[in-house]
């Protein structure tokens, strides 16, 4: 077994190697039927309740495909600029699988649907790195094994495993990257840019949530390493279902000093599978392949090929939505931030919320100030992501709106945001219990101004002398006073007409 003893430092890996990364990643499409049969794919259900003769492989059932699947895969083809096969079909991949009630994957083979494209992704200094697509083709996933009795939940150690048939048949589009290649040290950077910027086009094309900690999204992230000057690829490995983005930049860092220090001892790399570990971010060996394996391909004899008309993938070209790249560099000249700001509020999660927020009224300043300050705070507090928040853009921008209008100030929107996310109502029924807002009442804010003046001579001499800054202490007493509900830059003009001192 590798640990992360085995490693050279990443500098001194790359010193003397130029790494090559191929990327291959699962979407599980959203639609509400299973790929070759009309089995429901809703979550939750209990085990082998949705299955039927065609996606357990019985004998003599007849699949039948899922029209939106295959939508769904000329959209994605479409997004990363792929060209759509004219006529493409679906082959038969035979291996023993556990979780594969059929034995054999219904998937493509030699003729996908969507090949040679591209995808544009950008890096967190704003560079663009070009990944050059291989293929896009339709399958179909396995089933789901839980290994019971072992202590870290894989077969090895267990006593038994039980199998879930539910998600056996629900539509899937593996994308395949060809070799990566020029990335040098920011070869880990580019493998997570580029499966955060495919999970925004997914999203955005609305084929899938694409939610990786759900298994929506997996990336295999296979990597070798070539010494400088030489065109020859090395023997790659294969790090399989990798399930978040800071993995998926972990895995390939780790691979990249576990191969040079493999190559660097004289050592030779194995070609295999191998498991990624959370907790430690290191690999261990999985399955070795030592040769090609050899799947038996063939046509599938069940399936009618596909042919999808070039009327109808014009209709899907013409309705494809703006592309992420496209629209975080048209916010974000919309809203005067740099390149490191925008990049802040992606890895918050809090684009779509601001953009959210805006729609409902709120000024882009004020959006962005709340989702990546108080809200940000709470929820890094919580534990939780930003979207899973008790509180709606809606209600954001209603508490901006208040801002504005002078009836709260910022110390009485952060609380009226704490109400919310407390369960309390919305952010107008959160005024009313806390009673929040701000005092308007110039009547009550003079005599709390004369209070304070009274009570700190001192301090209004030196007013009077011409120290305005001292203002600020007797403005701190009026807030006290007011319970931090009066408006404090008026309550600044009010001591400064009393004392006859101009602002």
């Amino acid at each position: 077994m590798t640990t992360t003893t085995d490693l050279v430092s990443y500098e001194d890996a790359l010193a003397s190697y130029d790494p090559v990364m191929g990327l291959e990643v699962h979407v599980e499409l959203g639609t509400k039927t299973k790929m070759f049969c009309g089995c429901s794919t809703a979550l939750g259900a209990d085990p082998n309740t949705q299955t039927c003769p065609v996606c357990l492989g019985l004998p003599g059932a007849l699949p039948v495909v899922n029209a939106t699947g295959v939508e769904s895969a000329i959209k994605i083809g479409l997004a990363l600029n792929c060209e759509i096969a004219e006529w493409c079909r679906f082959a038969r991949k035979n291996y023993f699988y556990p979780d594969m009630p059929k034995n054999f994957q219904t998937s493509q083979y030699d003729e996908p649907i969507a090949f040679d494209g591209y995808l544009d992704v950008q890096l967190e200094d704003g560079e663009v790195f070009r990944v050059e697509i291989e293929r896009a083709h339709m399958e179909e996933d396995t089933g789901k094994s839980t290994h019971v009795g072992g202590a870290t939940g894989r077969i090895h150690g267990a006593s038994h495993s039980l199998l879930d048939y539910n998600r056996a048949g629900i539509p899937l589009i593996e994308i395949v990257t060809k070799p990566i290649v020029g990335a040098g040290e920011r070869a880990p950077e580019v493998a997570k840019a580029y499966v955060r910027e495919l999970r925004e086009l997914i999203r955005a094309l609305g084929v899938s949530e694409a939610r990786m900690e759900m298994g929506q999204m997996r990336c295999d992230v296979n990597l070798s390493l070539m010494p400088k000057g030489a065109d020859k690829f090395g023997t790659r490995s294969e790090t399989k279902n990798v399930n978040s983005l800071r993995s998926v930049e972990r895995a390939a860092r780790f691979e990249i000093q576990r191969h040079a220090a493999v190559l660097s001892s004289g050592g030779t790399i194995v070609q295999e599978t191998r498991h990624f570990h959370e907790d430690t971010g290191s690999t261990t060996s999985g399955r070795v392949k030592e040769e090609a394996e050899d799947y038996r391909y063939f046509p599938e004899p069940d399936l009618v090929p596909v042919a999808p008309s070039r009327e109808w993938v014009e209709e899907l070209r013409a309705g494809l939505p703006e592309l992420p790249l496209v629209r975080r560099n048209r916010l974000r000249e919309e809203w005067g931030i740099s390149a490191t700001d925008m990049q802040a509020i992606l890895n918050a999660g809090a684009l779509d919320l601001i953009v959210a927020t805006i729609d409902a009224g709120a000024d882009a300043a004020s959006a962005r100030k709340w989702w990546m300050g108080e809200l940000a705070r709470s929820a890094n507090e919580s534990g939780k992501a930003l979207d899973e928040l008790a509180i709606t853009p809606a209600q954001v921008a209603r508490v901006t709106e208040l801002v504005a209008k002078g009836d709260l100030n910022d110390k009485l929107a952060r609380q009226v945001i704490e109400g919310v996310l407390a369960g309390e109502g919305t952010p107008d029924e959160v005024v009313e219990k806390r009673g929040l807002k701000v005092v308007s009442d110039e009547g009550a804010l003079t005599a709390a101004v004369d209070e304070a003046i009274a009570g700190n001579p001192a301090i209004a001499d030196k007013i009077r002398g011409g120290k305005v800054a001292a203002a600020g202490a007797l403005v701190g007493a009026v807030m006290k006073a007011t319970r931090g509900q009066a408006d404090a830059a008026r309550v600044k003009e009010l001591i400064l007409q009393k004392l006859g001192v101009e602002g």
